[in-house]
């Protein structure tokens, strides 16, 4: 029975959980993908002087771990841009560090590689990849333009932005027509891109794209068409 916090999203004819904090849950295989976490953005701002609050990690780490208590997973994967910059593993203070050996503990965990952080990295437990093929779905950072159905990707941050009663309001998204999605980013500092940017053409089949958008109590489905652009 699915709770609030979820509900069904069917990629390449594989029936997945998207959940409302923005993680992609398989039950089949027990694999939980995140994407975009991008753990130590504010320590990275900071040492180019421009200061944050710095607890995005801690968030960030504190929502997971919300996630992999709902599912338990056998598998998580992460789809890059993991953390903001190669350094950020580096910076972990040791109770993040923590956190995140506590959630790994007991399950395989997978750093995908994504652009703002490409090469493996030293005491973050998990292992390395490119990307993830688990027929019929294949898990990558980048969506490709003419991939082959079944793509699961992040990168692009995708976000709705909906008119409502009480007036405009942006939301992360899951971005979807079926054959291939985008996830939403997790991170607690991390932006969007509005579903309707040219930055998702060629994609997706328009026709078909849908927003599944993570609301405050249940994830809300909404034609892209529908949604506002920037």
């Amino acid at each position: 029975m699915l709770c609030g916090d979820e509900h069904h999203l069917v990629v390449a004819a594989v029936a997945l959980l998207a959940d409302r904090a923005g993680a992609l849950y398989w039950p089949e295989q027990r694999l939980l993908a995140i994407a975009d976490l991008h753990l130590e953005k504010g320590s990275s701002f900071a040492a180019r002087g421009v200061l944050l609050p710095p607890y995005d990690t801690a968030a960030t780490l504190a929502r997971l771990a919300g996630v992999i208590a709902r599912y338990n997973p056998r598998i998580v994967v992460a789809l890059g841009d993991s953390f903001h910059d190669g350094g950020g593993p580096a910076r972990l203070c040791d109770a993040d560090r923590a956190t995140l050996a506590g959630l790994q503990r007991g399950r395989e965990w997978v750093w995908i590689a994504g652009n703002h952080d490409p090469d493996p990295a030293e005491r973050i437990g998990g292992v390395f990849a490119g990307i993830i093929a688990m027929a019929p779905l294949t898990f990558r950072h980048e969506p490709r333009e003419g991939a082959a159905p079944g793509e699961i990707a992040g990168h692009l941050h995708p976000l709705a932005r909906v008119a409502t009663r009480a007036g405009v309001i942006r939301r992360r998204c899951f971005a979807t027509d079926t054959h291939r999605v985008v996830m939403p980013a997790f991170g607690a500092y991390a932006g969007g891109l509005s579903i309707r940017d040219a930055a998702f053409g060629g994609k997706f089949d328009a026709s078909r794209l849908v927003a599944h958008v993570l609301g405050l109590r249940r994830v809300y489905v909404i034609a892209a068409e529908r949604c506002l652009p920037d």
